[in-house]
């Protein structure tokens, strides 16, 4: 008999969607902040965005592929890496240490190349465009994504179990 979680449902069986939404409304959130309020993303940003491209992927794979729960646990490594690196960022932009790149800007490719360049916004990786109770949007990427990794091999920890 598999363990199930409190509601019910199969502990693999919420880790697998956990894995899936997770990075899905991270990255929604994400673009969401770029393109609708144009909190254009550091390289910073852009590095926090990469494992969770890749855990959606994983997330995806587990549903068509064998061995499940090995993508899953591989979905959730990748969403706690951008936890992680999101940690790294919120405590740059809090002045706890120094970041490791130079500033960044968003071109646009498409028009006059040069006056794009000329009027691409400047994105500094060391100062949060925007926070809500005093937590970046690196810092609540390391609290949620770090949390869902943590919870995801959790739940794959009691499916494993016997019942």
């Amino acid at each position: 008999m598999m363990n199930k979680t409190p509601g019910g449902r199969p502990a693999d069986l919420l880790a697998q969607h956990l894995a899936l939404s997770v990075p899905a409304l991270l990255l929604g959130g994400a673009y969401l902040a770029q393109y609708g309020f144009g909190l254009y993303p550091c390289e910073m940003c852009w590095w926090q965005r990469y494992p969770h491209f890749a855990a959606l992927a994983l997330a995806m794979l587990s549903f068509v592929a064998p061995l499940r729960q090995f993508w899953i646990a591989l979905a959730g490594l990748a969403i706690f890496v951008s936890g992680a690196i999101g940690g790294f960022h919120a405590g740059v932009e809090y002045g706890w240490w120094e970041g490791l790149t130079a500033c960044s800007t968003g071109v646009p490719t498409t028009g006059d190349a040069l006056d794009a360049i000329m009027n691409a916004p400047l994105v500094r990786c060391d100062v949060a465009p925007w926070d809500l109770l005093g937590i970046s949007l690196a810092g609540w990427n390391f609290l949620i994504s770090c949390a869902a990794g943590i919870g995801i091999w959790e739940l794959l920890r009691r499916s494993a179990r016997p019942a």
